[in-house]
């Protein structure tokens, strides 16, 4: 029997059960079974010149690109491995598919059975975790291998559609480009365009934000118990929808007329608040965290924590989407503690007053999805060995799985309202009741602090306070901030929020969003590279013009996430089988024909949007390439329909200067 993984590390776990510890080159031996590994996707959809040479060229009038028969290719950094895994399948009577329990995963697997030509029996293990545990129980209950074989038709039918859609419109706008005058290369995909999108429409918004200028009322309030301060709450036939005073003549009224003035505390509630640990770490979190701590890029986090799988074996897979654990694994929790001491001693008062009996809501099996959230291991590691980047992001990981084993935060929010002549002003404060799982998560600087006055304890309804002072404050209105690229990961991942439909709202908050915890970063530095996007100052990400022009000049189809929601449901109907590949995949080449199409009928009228980029933009940034007929435009590289170059005015139809090249 051969057992068909993922990834080399999840390999070695399961032929640990299985007793296989024999290793061979490329694969484990022992117990009549056989355990190799993919390398990730081992195969790649090859390019276009692959399936005709008129592709080879970049021409619009040979779009759109319409494969009829796909074809894979080796990645030649993988070649060895593929030769391994085809040697195996020669001699085995059965193939245990023990890849990812996703879609992805599923793919990964299959598509090598198939290019290897398999035709024997296949099983399925169905894997969310890799503790021993885990692994027996579902070595215990394989599945058919039919059960599972839908996800890889939509895997088929994500990885085709993806394909048609970046190949045939990225060609097409970078050769609208090229006529404008801009020799980038502008990229367009199901996932990258809409996150290009975000940023546009934040920077516009931030561009176009008008601010509004506003007044606080706060008075400084004499009780029996001691002092505190609290702000007037604007009647509503003096407030803006927010609730906030536009008129500073009214709030110096006010202000003045408390000033001095016995006042009665007309409401004075407490309420016992108990807030639970937050859940442990998925990829995307914890590039927020370290983009809003450190500075810490969306690519470099995951080659951290890649660093810490791998290298030092001080955490579990990074690459998860979930932040749940499943209860197999609550048998070695005190193995876990205890090896984060023996790696670092700074813990252990702190592991000492862990209580390991205590289930916080992490521990929950239905949410478990192909991986469980990132967790420290059982391995002794050498902290000290590590970089500070590596000890930064371990440190995150061990202290949000320690917090599960301490009780809640507890404190009392209190709530006061003063009335003074006839005006209300409202306090609010929170006490510390008890720190809880807060003092294993450490507040850094950057941590937003309460607004909150700490209001005297004891505060009775109907007791005088004496207003000691009265003060207005000048408050103004500030935009929303840039994205980073922490924040922008976790704006793909809850991009539903943007979305109106409410169907559409519920399947990207089911499928995470767009992109996955593997290629959101990837997405980004690719926007970058591309120079779609832009770094301003030491975190922020800014839109170029040239991605304001592309985000512009796509069809809302692209741009709208709410299409990656639509593609998401067509699959998971592939998947439960109420819909075939090759009616998915003739929807999404009847798409991409139409949007080339559209293309070509409008070319003349697009590549007007290009002239209005920087000089340094296009044309070899050049000046001298100024235009001799119009004296506005840029002299660029264009081609004719018989594939000869050519220089021409950027402002073209306007200026149909050229000359040859």
């Amino acid at each position: 029997m051969l057992y068909l993984c993922e990834k080399p590390s999840q390999a070695r776990d399961i032929a640990r059960v299985l007793g296989a510890g024999i290793k061979r080159d490329g694969y484990l031996e022992g117990s009549g079974v056989r355990v190799t590994w993919c390398l990730g996707h081992l195969l790649e959809m090859v390019t276009p010149d692959h399936y005709g040479q008129q592709w080879k060229m970049w021409r619009l009038e040979t779009l759109p690109i319409l494969p009829q028969q796909w074809r894979l290719e080796v990645r030649k950094e993988v070649g060895k491995q593929f030769k391994v895994i085809k040697g195996l399948l020669l001699t085995a009577r059965e193939v245990v598919v023990a890849t990812d329990a996703d879609r992805e995963g599923e793919t990964i697997g299959r598509e090598v059975l198939e290019a290897c030509g398999y035709r024997g029996r296949i099983s399925r293990l169905w894997l969310s975790a890799l503790d021993d545990a885990s692994i027996r129980k579902a070595l215990q209950a394989l599945r058919p291998g039919g059960e599972t074989e839908s996800l890889y038709w939509a895997g088929l039918g994500r990885s085709r559609a993806d394909w048609l859609v970046g190949m045939n419109l990225t060609r097409a706008y970078t050769l609208l480009g090229r006529q404008g005058g801009y020799d980038g290369v502008l990229t367009v995909g199901r996932v990258q365009t809409p996150t290009l999108k975000l940023v546009v429409d934040r920077d516009r918004l931030i561009e176009n934000f008008k601010p509004t200028d506003y007044f606080e009322v706060s008075v400084d309030c004499a009780a029996k118990e001691g002092l505190f301060r609290a702000k007037w709450l604007v009647p509503e036939t003096l407030a803006d929808e927010e609730g906030r005073c536009l008129d500073k003549a009214r709030a110096e009224v006010v202000a003045k007329a408390v000033a001095g003035q016995a006042g009665v505390i007309a409401k004075a509630e407490t309420k016992r608040m108990h807030e639970a640990p937050p859940l442990p770490l998925e990829l995307s979190t914890l590039q927020a965290e370290a983009s809003r701590r450190w500075g810490m890029g969306a690519a470099r986090t995951l080659e951290v924590a890649q660093a810490l799988y791998e290298t030092h074996k001080a955490i579990t897979y990074p690459r998860t989407d979930c932040r749940y654990l499943p209860a197999s694994q609550l048998a070695e929790v005190s193995l876990v503690l205890e090896a984060m001491v023996r790696s670092d001693g700074a813990l252990s008062e702190l592991v000492a007053l862990a209580d390991v009996r205590l289930r916080s809501k992490a521990w929950d099996d239905a949410k478990v999805t192909a991986h469980h959230a990132m967790i420290p291991t059982q391995a002794v590691v050498a902290v000290g060995g590590m970089s500070l980047e590596e000890t930064r992001l371990y440190d995150v990981i061990r202290r949000h799985y320690l917090a599960q084993f301490f009780p809640a935060f507890t404190y009392d929010r209190t709530v006061v309202e003063v009335a003074v002549v006839e005006e209300l002003f409202r306090a609010t404060g929170n006490v510390e009741v008890s720190p809880g799982w807060k003092q294993v998560l450490r507040r850094d600087k950057a941590s937003n602090e309460s607004e909150d006055e700490r209001l005297p304890p004891a505060l009775r309804r109907n007791e005088p306070v004496q207003v000691t002072a009265s003060q207005v404050e000048d408050k103004r209105t500030k935009p929303p901030k840039r994205y980073t690229e922490g924040t922008l990961i976790q704006a793909m991942k809850n991009v539903g929020r943007m979305v109106e439909e409410a169907r559409f709202k519920q399947i990207l908050r089911e499928t995470s969003g767009i992109g996955t915890e593997a290629t959101r970063a990837a997405i980004i530095v690719n926007l970058l590279q591309r120079k779609l996007l832009l770094r301003e100052g030491k975190s922020d990400l800014v839109s170029a013009p040239v991605g304001r022009i592309l985000v512009d000049m796509l069809p809302k189809s692209v741009t709208n996430p709410a299409t990656t929601a639509i593609w998401e449901q067509a699959l998971e109907d592939i998947v439960h089988k109420t819909r075939t590949l090759e009616e998915f995949e003739g929807k999404a080449v009847v798409w991409v024909t139409r949007l080339i199409a559209a293309v070509k009928a409008e070319s003349g009228e697009r590549i007007h949007s290009f002239s209005s980029l920087p000089v340094e933009s296009g044309a070899g940034g050049d000046p001298s390439t100024l235009c001799p007929a119009c004296h506005k435009g840029r002299l660029v590289t264009r081609h004719d329909k018989t594939g000869q170059s050519f220089l021409g005015c950027n402002r073209f139809p306007g200026c149909r200067f050229s000359r040859s090249g």
